[in-house]
């Protein structure tokens, strides 16, 4: 049984292949970072000056998910993507950020519906799964938040992934 989208797939044919290969990737992987570049919070979690080896991480772990070359585990290991964002404080409202930036990227790129679909429901729920701390609460004591935030879990360290 195919996964959902992918019944018009042939047995050979890869998603990745249908979204248009590497040039796509490139191209969305690119677009999202371009943004990320100019959101001073988001930045904040990557630590290094240059944004390209997180693009670079990012465009080879999502060909290698959607069916293109392997080369992020064979540089990287299994992507183990919980316990690699797991020193990084990813709160709902960065989650939030990552996703506007990242569907901004898929708007700029146009895949077919059907694809651009996918794409979006796995970055959805993936971004979901990656929330590890809950946001810091506007002022402390106010309805529902606690006196003190909670512990720090390196709010502007590094993305290691």
């Amino acid at each position: 049984m195919w996964p959902p989208g992918c019944q018009t797939a042939t047995v050979s044919e890869t998603i990745y292949e249908r979204m248009g290969g590497a040039e796509t990737f490139t191209r969305l992987v690119g677009a999202f970072y371009r943004q990320v570049a100019h959101d001073r919070e988001l930045r904040a979690l990557y630590p290094e000056q240059d944004l390209g080896p997180a693009e670079w991480r990012l465009r080879m772990f999502l060909e290698q998910y959607w069916g293109g070359p392997t080369a992020y585990s064979t540089q990287r290991g299994h992507p183990r993507l919980r316990m690699r964002h797991r020193p990084f404080a990813v709160t709902p409202a960065q989650r939030d950020r990552w996703l506007r930036h990242m569907f901004a990227a898929c708007d700029e790129v146009g895949l077919d519906p059907e694809l651009d679909a996918l794409l979006r429901d796995y970055f959805t729920r993936t971004a979901h799964m990656l929330v590890n701390t809950p946001d810091e609460p506007d002022e402390p004591g106010g309805p529902d938040k606690p006196e003190v935030a909670p512990p720090s879990r390196h709010r502007h360290g590094g993305r290691g992934s």
